[in-house]
């Protein structure tokens, strides 16, 4: 035991086996909705719920292992919120692109990952892409996670008048997902850990106990088999031979690229870990997600990142990598549990992607609104998501604004040489869409 404290370096960082384990088991409890929303968004897709929750288990606690025991930092890992839904609505549904076809795109995306991420390019390129794109496309993520959450809770409907009304709110369902809506940002205003969670619990319960929803015939079962999902990515790598597909290759690759990048910044800073503007271990944090990414698309999930829910951890004491070992424990425990998801319906984890989308939003000030031809790109690309049902077009729309608005601002030099390709990339795509 004391080989493992010094290898953590307990003592420099003044913290204890108990803090740490707590620290790791409070992090679990934050983000343990993604097990369930996870495969709800995925089965949207047509991927089989059970195979994505084992596989959402599987990637989450080894992309979290090699968080906690080669970066050592107490930051979990596990599929995105966002990243989720692009693949399933913009990928699947919008472009009409077969799952296997499109996971085979997040396979690519992964290699190229960590290849970038073990020549450590990945730093370079993120300083290529101006800030205000980069938190516009996390704030206009967080509008389209909240606007299919409000949809999936009845509260959005279809109108051929309107194009989109307010739902009926009588409507049981409806109601529960309110009630969930209201629980979970009252928990959240009062700073409760595990608010999203607690808030899934209890609309669940509500549901069962009003007999909205079924109960589970068990709690505890076996893991569900992969085997639905297991290689699907890697048989259909055949299947990628469009423009569209490059697309959607590189838009998993931004998204994912900077969705990590950003929350281990705030993580660290909220923690001390930055020393001089830098965060020690940059590169072996960044890999975790990598990794993880690489495995989740070989067994069939969506790409991982850094989760901000590891703030709850960190915010009790976490210090070290030994927290995320225990979240990483923890996710494979989770592994039996899967008869719950019958319990977790689209109306229960509708106020798990508002809430996200609420905290998503956050972004919006960081934008320099008062700079004209900074804020049209940008506003293009917030809007874009949620409008055009697709987040590859807002990025795409927001691409394509900024070097125009840049040039005739006398500010040409100040775009870098790829921006005007990635411009270029994005319009074809656009029209090749259109054709």
């Amino acid at each position: 035991m004391s080989s493992i404290a010094r290898y953590f370096q307990f003592k420099e960082l003044k913290t204890s086996y108990k803090t740490e384990t707590v620290a790791g088991l409070t992090t679990f409890v934050a983000m343990a909705y993604i097990l369930f929303v996870n495969p709800t968004v995925l089965s949207v897709a047509g991927m089989d719920a059970g195979a994505v929750f084992t596989a959402t288990a599987i990637a989450s606690g080894i992309a979290t292992l090699f968080m906690g025991i080669v970066a050592r930092y107490p930051i979990a890992v596990a599929p995105g919120l966002g990243v989720n839904a692009f693949f399933s609505y913009s990928v699947v549904l919008g472009m009409g692109i077969k799952w296997q076809t499109a996971m085979a795109g997040i396979l690519v995306a992964a290699i190229i990952f960590l290849l970038i991420t073990f020549f450590k390019i990945r730093e370079k390129i993120i300083n290529i892409i101006p800030q205000d794109l980069k938190v516009a496309i996390a704030a206009g993520i967080g509008l389209f996670i909240a606007f299919i959450g409000l949809h999936n809770a009845g509260l959005i409907v279809a109108n051929k008048d309107t194009m989109v009304s307010l739902g009926h709110l009588s409507t049981p369902t409806t109601l529960l997902s309110i009630f969930g809506i209201v629980v979970t940002l009252v928990l959240m205003s009062r700073k409760i850990p595990a608010s999203i969670f607690i808030g899934m619990v209890l609309t669940s319960l509500l549901g069962i106990v009003t007999g909205i929803i079924k109960l589970p015939h068990s709690i505890v079962a076996p893991a569900p088999s992969l085997a639905p999902t297991m290689g699907a990515s890697i048989n259909a790598l055949g299947t990628i031979n469009s423009l569209q597909m490059v697309i959607v290759i590189l838009t998993f690759l931004l998204v994912t690229f900077f969705d990590t990048a950003g929350t281990l910044i705030g993580l660290a800073e909220q923690a001390g870990f930055m020393k001089d503007n830098q965060m020690p271990r940059a590169g072996r944090a960044l890999m975790s997600d990598a990794v993880g990414m690489t495995v989740g698309a070989v067994i069939g999930t969506s790409p991982t990142s850094a989760f901000v829910e590891s703030s709850s951890g960190i915010a009790i004491g976490g210090r070290t990598g030994f927290a995320s070992v225990v979240t990483g424990g923890l996710f494979f425990l989770s592994l039996f549990f899967s008869p719950l998801l019958s319990v977790v319906t689209p109306q229960v984890t509708a106020p798990a992607l508002v809430v996200v989308g609420i905290l998503m939003a956050e972004n919006l000030r960081k934008i320099h609104w008062q700079d004209l031809a900074i804020a049209a790109p940008c506003f293009l690309i917030v809007i874009g998501m949620p409008l055009t049902y697709s987040i590859s077009n807002g990025i795409a729309l927001g691409f394509i604004v900024y070097p125009i608005t840049m040039i005739v601002t006398g500010r040409a030099k100040k775009v870098h040489p790829l921006m005007y390709v990635l411009a270029l990339v994005f319009l074809v795509f656009l029209f090749a869409l259109d054709a």
